[in-house]
C-alpha cells in the first residue's frame, strides 16, 4: 500500500489547525497535501482506487473522521511523525526523550493524560535536529529558545510555530521540490581557473541566502529583542541545513539497506 506522506510545512500546518490557529480544517490540510502530490491523478479520474490502496493510520483515521482533538499520545506522536517525509521516528526514540533526554522540556503530559501541539513540536523538532547536532547542543539551544521549560510564557517563540518557521523557510528555498536548497550559482564552477574559489563562493551564497530568509522571519517578531531575534534566527538556519542534512541521511540508509538485502557479496 502507498503511504500517506506529509511535507514538514504539511506538517506544520496540521497541527496549527489541530490548534484552532489556521483558517483550514485539520482535513482540508490532509486533503490539500494529499491533492499536490497527486495533481497527476486527479487529470486521469483516477484519485480513488490509489487513495483506496493508501495507508490511512489510526491517527489519520480520526481526522478524517473529525474525531481528533489538539492533545496526542506518545504513539499518535510517532505515527504523526512518521508520516513526514524523511523522517525516521521511532517509538523507543521517543520515549527516551520524554523519559530522559528532553524531560525538562517537555514535563508531564499536559493536557489529561495526553501531549499538547507544543510537546508534539519539540519531539519533531528533536527529530529534525539529530541530523546535524547532539542532544547536548539541542538542549542547550532549548534554553536559549524556551528559557525556562516550566514557564511557556518566556519562551523567544513557541515550538509549533519555530517548526512552522523552518520548515516554511525550507521549503520556500527548495522551490522545485527537489529536497536541494535552491541557490544561484554553480558550487564547482571554476573561478579564473580556482575550483576553491568558486566553491567559497557557493558556500557563502548558500550561507547568505539562509541568513536573508530567516531574517525575513525574525523581523516580524517585534516583541524580541537584537539579540533574541539573532538567536531565533541562527536557531532556523540551522534547523533548515538540519531538515537538508535528514534528506541525505534518508538516501544513505535506502543504499546501505538495499546493499545488504541484495547481498552482493557473491
Amino acid at each position: 500500500m502507498e503511504s500517506f506522506t506529509l511535507t514538514r510545512r504539511d506538517m506544520a500546518h496540521l497541527l496549527l489547525a489541530m490548534e484552532g490557529r489556521s483558517d483550514l480544517q485539520p482535513l482540508a490540510v490532509l486533503q490539500d497535501a494529499w491533492r499536490r502530490t497527486h495533481s497527476h491523478l486527479a487529470r486521469s479520474g483516477s484519485t480513488m482506487p490509489t487513495f483506496l490502496y493508501t495507508e490511512v493510520t489510526p491517527v489519520l483515521d480520526k481526522i478524517i473522521k473529525g474525531k481528533h482533538s489538539a492533545a496526542f499520545s506518545l504513539q499518535e506522536i510517532v505515527s504523526l511523525g512518521q508520516l513526514v517525509e524523511y523522517s525516521h521516528v521511532s517509538l523507543a526514540s521517543m520515549q527516551n526523550w520524554v523519559k530522559r533526554d528532553f524531560k525538562e522540556f517537555l514535563g508531564a503530559p499536559k493536557i489529561g493524560k495526553k501531549y499538547s501541539v507544543n510537546q508534539a513540536a519539540i519531539l519533531l523538532i528533536v527529530e529534525d535536529l539529530k541530523s546535524c547536532l547532539d542532544f547536548e547542543s539541542i538542549r542547550q539551544l532549548f534554553h536559549i529558545l524556551f528559557q525556562q521549560p516550566e514557564d511557556d510564557t518566556d519562551d523567544l517563540i513557541q515550538p509549533v510555530d519555530l517548526y512552522a518557521a523552518y520548515s516554511t523557510l525550507f521549503e520556500e528555498l527548495d522551490a522545485n521540490g527537489d529536497q536541494l536548497l535552491d541557490v544561484t550559482g554553480a558550487g564547482y564552477v571554476k573561478d579564473n581557473g580556482n575550483s576553491a574559489t568558486g566553491q567559497k563562493r557557493q558556500e557563502a551564497a548558500t550561507e547568505e541566502l539562509l541568513v536573508q530568509a530567516a531574517d525575513q522571519y525574525t523581523c516580524r517578531l517585534e516583541h524580541l529583542t537584537p539579540n533574541q531575534c539573532e538567536a531565533v534566527r541562527n536557531t532556523l538556519l540551522v534547523a533548515a541545513v538540519s531538515v537538508q542534512n535528514s534528506y541525505f541521511l534518508s538516501m544513505a540508509r535506502r543504499y546501505v539497506n538495499a546493499t545488504l538485502f541484495l547481498d552482493f557479496q557473491g
